[in-house]
């Protein structure tokens, strides 16, 4: 069981008062207090800090923690020119990047697709051609790449990331179809179900596809702060109310008992690394929240690694 860290880079945090060094240090932090993992998130509609260039200023700063992106959308990016950068910032990292991925949320993100020119009805198929085309420049130097909707006839030579085969991708999402994709191409699943019993029912069927993924997932978490830390946090990040948010992504608050017991339901249906998003706004917050966290860490991978199958 390992347990991960999500970097408060969003703009909602920046505007309340914390700076990019506030957020290397908090991965320095949580490297010496002991979680296994920091992520970066990615969007254009919510401003944050740029996941891969934030990544890179963590990467220099620690020594041992795995970097993360939960979730980075591919279709932001070039895909040939990502998997240059990809390959580059698992170099720099000394091999310890994961890549979660995902196509976007219908409702909320077809105007970011339209705006980097990509149609949001092939977010799916851009998606899985962009994961295989960095497989193949990770792998070797194709002369050219034809999948469902990316097509090119000429290809750059990319270095070889410190990964064998390049940096592992997991797959967000719980919809029927982009479990069959995680079971077939992805290395690893990442999505946020509130009920452990989806979470439960997904997992079977990627695993009902015979490839071996490492089953994540992304956890939103208030210590003792109420629904109000969940429903401030959500405003200020989503514009969204709590109980929209709350039927989409699995959100926990309470003391550390009642969390670690919420989080054993998703350990108990098989989940073996769990992503913790800090639900807070204010640096002071944040610091708080981190310390209390440590503080039942060890309680918690325990606990966890208890309850997994």
């Amino acid at each position: 069981m390992q347990i991960g860290l999500l970097l408060p880079a969003g703009q909602a945090q920046l505007a309340a008062g914390g700076t990019v060094a506030d957020i290397v240090d908090i991965a320095v932090r949580a490297e010496r207090l002991g979680f296994d993992s920091v992520w970066a998130g990615d969007s254009l509609s919510r401003a944050r800090v740029e996941p891969l260039t934030l990544l890179t200023a963590v990467a220099q700063a620690t020594e041992t923690v795995r970097l993360g992106t939960a979730t980075l959308i591919p279709a932001y990016r070039h895909p040939a020119q990502a998997a240059l950068t990809l390959s580059s910032l698992d170099l720099v990292s000394g091999g310890r990047l994961i890549l979660g991925v995902g196509a976007g949320f219908p409702g909320r993100s077809e105007h970011e697709f339209d705006l980097v020119g990509v149609d949001f009805k092939t977010r799916f198929s851009y998606l899985d051609d962009t994961v295989t085309l960095w497989k193949q420049l990770w792998t070797g130097h194709p002369e050219s790449f034809h999948g469902k909707v990316l097509h090119y006839d000429w290809l750059p030579e990319v270095p070889r990331p410190a990964q064998p085969g390049g940096p592992p991708v997991w797959l967000g999402g719980i919809t029927p179809a982009a479990l069959r994709r995680a079971g077939k191409l992805y290395d690893g699943w990442l999505p946020y179900p509130p009920d452990p019993a989806d979470y439960a029912s997904g997992l079977a069927t990627i695993r009902e596809q015979g490839r071996d993924v490492t089953p994540a997932l992304f956890a939103t978490v208030h210590l003792g702060g109420g629904t109000a830390a969940l429903e401030e946090y959500c405003q200020a990040t989503y514009q969204a109310p709590l109980d929209w948010v709350g039927k989409v992504q699995v959100m926990i608050t309470g003391g550390p008992d009642e969390v670690i017991a919420q989080l054993r339901r998703f350990a108990e249906a098989g989940a073996r690394h769990i992503l913790l998003r800090i639900a807070a706004l204010d640096p002071r917050d944040i610091d708080h929240q981190l310390a209390g966290l440590a503080e039942i860490l060890s309680p918690l991978r325990r606990t966890l690694e208890h309850e997994s199958p």
